[in-house]
């Protein structure tokens, strides 16, 4: 049986380096998004409706 837990990354991650490198590349460009989409809707908001006057 052939034992694949030298070439995982971390404690029980289950991840390769290359996985993890993906998954952070994926994690990092959902988080840009929202935070783009988070900054325009609050832009726009402040347009509608400015809260500090």
């Amino acid at each position: 049986m052939s034992d694949k837990r030298d070439e995982r990354f971390g404690p029980e991650t289950y991840l390769t380096p290359e996985e993890a490198k993906e998954f952070h590349k994926i994690f990092m460009t959902s988080f840009a998004l929202f935070t783009a989409i988070a900054v325009v809707a609050h832009i726009l908001m402040w347009t509608w409706k400015p809260w500090i006057n």
